[in-house]
């Protein structure tokens, strides 16, 4: 008796297992005829401003204050994003002897000139929280004296090219809406739901959920070992590209990182302090960038979706080197947090593109003021 209700009971659970397969498989086909028929070519080389980004944008900047109120640590108010630094460190920019004619633009146009810098190495919450916590990472840097006019009209700003990165090749949402939509969830504490506003599955962005888990992801051995991009596009002369930042160890002397206690809270900018202010040994990476072609998907108003590099390889304009200095004292960490990275500090040449770059200028600004406002002393 025992043995036929194991027999059935077998056949049941193979037959059931057969439907979820081939259920998965019609879903996956189904899936992948969509995305190929939606993510496919010509698309514009120009940008296209729906009539309802500013209203969005200003709701934008609203939630991005109470975000930075909200995780203000005592009396000092924090970044909206990427409030935590493992440091701040002096590096210097060299255009590539090599570089592409075509590439000599802006800041490019001298091969072999070198730009001083101040490098910015980060978590990506709002939040400071432990190193080990899965998280986005970023880099900021910031040319220095660089001359002619900038986007930006900031006196403050106006000898700075600015490059902001973080290690993703795509981002979680696609546009302005998108964006409104689920930052205000997680301003309200309701991150689950950011990427499910409603009860409508036609709503739900599983596709862009599965970008910010893998955003989220794991810490890296030390933050000088990890690649940072751009994720929206931004001019580069008449080219519309896509910049990116990777390790270059095998430019500066070998070097073995000491193994890092993961438990530790900080243990990324112990990381860094190891290699640059006691074993004294530079880091080293190369600056890239990726052009588009429009024949191809390669948006410009949807970062969501990654360019492809078979399609488009990267190519080196620059390297950049962080020379072994010492960085953690209580002036520079605080000289570090005031400083303000925004990819529209920036020269025409580089002048940022995409629904997600307009929105990055208003909001941006509008939370450096603030922050700077109230950290006066």
């Amino acid at each position: 008796m025992l043995k036929r209700f194991w027999l059935w009971f077998g056949r049941v659970l193979g037959k059931v297992l057969l439907v979820v397969v081939a259920v998965g498989l019609g879903g996956w086909a189904i899936g992948a005829v969509y995305y190929g028929v939606k993510f496919s070519g010509p698309v514009s080389t120009e940008e296209q401003i729906p009539a309802d980004e500013a209203a969005l944008t200003q709701g934008i900047i609203e939630d991005a204050i109470r975000v930075v109120e909200q995780h203000r640590d005592n009396t000092r108010v924090m970044r909206d994003a990427h409030a935590k630094a493992h440091g701040c460190v002096k590096a210097e920019v060299t255009v590539s002897p090599n570089i592409d004619r075509d590439l000599q633009r802006g800041v490019f146009s001298e091969p072999g000139q070198t730009w001083q810098a101040w490098m910015r190495l980060s978590n990506g919450n709002a939040y400071p929280q432990f190193d080990r916590a899965r998280d986005a990472r970023g880099m900021a840097i910031k040319l220095l004296d660089v001359p002619g006019e900038k986007l930006s009209k900031s006196p403050q700003h106006a000898y700075e090219q600015d490059f902001v990165m973080f290690n993703h090749p795509a981002f979680f949402v696609r546009d302005v809406a998108e964006y409104k939509s689920n930052f205000a969830a997680q301003a309200d504490g309701k991150k689950a739901l950011a990427f499910f506003p409603s009860w409508n599955p036609a709503s739900w962005e599983i596709r862009h959920l599965i970008i910010a888990l893998k955003t989220l992801s794991p810490a890296p051995e030390t933050p000088v070992a990890t690649t940072y991009n751009s994720i929206a596009p931004f001019k580069l002369g008449e080219h519309n590209i896509k910049y990116r930042v990777i390790p270059q160890p095998e430019a500066c002397p070998p070097y073995q990182l000491p193994e890092q206690n993961q438990d530790l809270p900080n243990f990324l900018r112990n990381a860094l302090y190891q290699q640059l202010s006691l074993d004294r040994v530079p880091a080293c990476f190369a600056l890239q960038v990726q052009q588009q072609n429009a024949e191809y998907y390669m948006p410009i108003e949807d970062p969501s979706v990654e360019w492809s590099e078979r399609i488009s390889p990267f190519e080196t304009v620059a390297t950049i080197r962080v020379p072994a200095q010492d960085f953690d004292s209580r002036e520079q960490n605080l000289f570090c947090d005031n400083l303000s990275y925004n990819p529209w500090h920036a020269l025409p040449e580089h002048r940022p593109i995409g629904g997600i770059n307009r929105l990055r200028k208003a909001v941006y600004e509008a939370v450096s003021v603030y922050r700077l406002e109230r950290n006066q002393p």
